[in-house]
């Protein structure tokens, strides 16, 4: 199981809508690996600036792989961190992950970031198996 979901939030979603801000927490909870990821990318994006700030270093284990992984392959996660946050993610290989601001002025970034070029320049026989 990718998330450890608690009693209540999983009663919450039998029941139908469930609280965002619960779903967060069980993420942050779940994933800290991801999270603490994700978090310091904000927090370096607010005090450098720029156009996006983003991690070039593969992560530790594999567990720590799994949950960027499970973080940013799910699309209701990665949205509610990306609304959490108040920044778009963005992936490549299995450990670059970037933030980027919700401005549309880092539109052209953010679209040569995720673009097919850049994909494969970001690859190399060290990360072939990652």
């Amino acid at each position: 199981m990718s998330l450890d979901v608690s009693p209540a939030l999983l009663e919450q979603a039998e029941r139908g809508e469930v609280d965002e801000a619960a779903f967060v927490d069980c993420v942050r909870t779940s994933l800290p690996y991801a999270w603490e990821m994700i978090s310091s990318l904000v927090a370096q994006l607010k005090v450098d600036g720029g156009s996006f700030a983003d991690n070039q270093t593969p992560p530790p284990d594999e567990q720590a792989r799994g949950q960027l992984l499970r973080a940013l392959a799910s699309d209701a996660i990665r949205g509610a961190l990306q609304r959490h946050f108040g920044v778009r993610l963005a992936f490549q290989n299995c450990h670059r992950v970037a933030v980027f601001p919700l401005d549309s002025s880092v539109d052209e970034t953010l679209a040569r970031f995720t673009s097919v070029r850049s994909q494969l320049l970001n690859q190399s026989p060290e990360l072939r198996d990652c």
